[in-house]
């Protein structure tokens, strides 16, 4: 019996058929053909294609296991990261979508033998956060792309700066209002008494008594007692110009500062007189720190490393004590070491800041220890450092 014709029901019945999704078991992943019943199949597999690829894998067959492995991975990590992004999604969810696209990679041709497996494998290689819960499991891509890494330290960094600026203002409002309260305070309240007249003899005039002449009187006596004050202070001010030099200079020299200016200076004394000031960042090339954060993966969580090189006060270098890697990490990723005692430390924040210390004991109670100065012009001396201010020296 011939083919149908092109145009004929039948032909565009199989044409249509051929177009979508067909059964697994008729799939052939080595050849890629999908057949549409297990007829076509049989034939398939006696075909001398068919049997030409299988002598191939047949030579090394896990290289070809870990091809489609790896293929299935990539494509299916590919679509995750591209349809969800962060967001934490059913595994079952992103496999049947990624089964929907015809040239798809099987899994019965990886190493894995299930979707849950593969789950699992995903969350021991740190690819994706994975969790399971009574509707199944659920998974997240973890991006560690370098500039989204980068995007989000310059985001948390600029988020950092706007708290500071915001503190600092907040400082200097409350500052303004104590020394506003503090000038209410120290000025002396009115007293108000009683109006009496000390000597009884002494009478008031009342200004509705006086005639007409005693106004001019006193007008008079006024304008001539006014005009020898002038000339009296006249010839004083040109005494005392030729005595002393003019007081117009000091006012002006003397002017009243500002409340900012008071408290700007204020602050630079206290920086000249501490030797140093608490600051909100901590990091000092040589020494040991640990790595908190978990997006990393696994390989880096909670591994020791040191210190190598600091970048812009909040971001450091580290080498990877165990493997040798290298990382560029925000301090926030970051936490201190403590030795054991009698280890050398160096102190990372306060009055004794840069400054290396052997450390005695500690107190678990007050979370600090007991430090003693091995360097400075304090050196000997006993101190309490709080666990957060000094780590381990490299």
């Amino acid at each position: 019996m011939g083919k149908a014709d092109f145009l004929s029901p039948k032909a565009i019945s199989n044409r249509i058929k051929s177009k979508g999704l067909q059964k697994l078991r008729w799939y052939c992943q080595m050849c890629q053909k999908q057949c549409r019943d297990e007829n076509g199949f049989k034939c398939h597999c006696m075909s001398e294609s068919h049997q030409r690829q299988l002598l191939l894998a047949s030579e090394n067959p896990m290289k070809f296991m870990d091809y489609f492995s790896e293929s299935f991975k990539r494509d299916f990590l590919e679509l995750l990261r591209r349809r969800f992004g962060t967001k934490r999604v059913h595994n079952n969810i992103v496999y049947n979508e990624y089964i929907s696209h015809r040239e798809h990679v099987h899994m019965n041709s990886t190493q894995w033998e299930t979707l849950t497996d593969f789950t699992k494998w995903l969350g021991r290689e740190g690819l994706c956060k994975v969790d399971e819960t009574p509707k199944g499991w659920y998974i997240q891509y973890i991006d560690r792309d370098p500039e989204t890494i980068r995007r989000q330290e310059e985001e948390a960094r600029k988020k950092k700066q706007e708290l500071d600026d915001e503190e600092r203002s907040a400082k200097f409002i409350e500052e303004q209002v104590r020394r506003g309260r503090d000038g209410k305070e120290t000025d002396e309240d009115p007293v108000y008494t009683e109006l009496k007249r000390e000597n009884e003899e002494e009478k008031g005039w009342s200004s509705s008594l006086r005639s007409a002449s005693d106004y001019l009187f006193v007008s008079a006596a006024s304008s001539a007692l006014s005009a020898s004050a002038l000339k009296a202070s006249s010839s004083s001010s040109s005494v005392k110009r030729k005595d002393a030099p003019s007081s117009s200079n000091s006012k002006t020299e003397k002017k009243k500062k500002s409340a900012l200016e008071e408290i700007i200076e204020m602050e630079e004394r206290k920086r000249q007189h501490s030797p140093a000031v608490r600051t909100d960042y901590w990091l000092q090339p040589n020494i040991v720190v640990k790595v908190v954060t978990k997006r990393l993966g696994e390989k880096y969580h909670k591994k020791k490393a040191v210190v190598t090189e600091v970048r812009d006060k909040y971001a450091a270098v580290v080498k990877m004590i165990d493997s040798g890697d290298k990382l560029k990490l925000d301090q926030n990723h970051l936490e201190t070491v403590i030795p054991a005692p009698g280890k050398q430390v160096l102190i990372l924040n306060g009055p004794y800041r840069d400054t290396e210390a052997v450390l005695e004991g500690i107190d678990e109670k007050k979370f600090s220890a007991k430090l003693t100065l091995d360097s400075g012009h304090q050196k000997g001396e006993r101190v309490d450092v709080a666990y957060e201010d000094f780590s381990k020296l490299a």
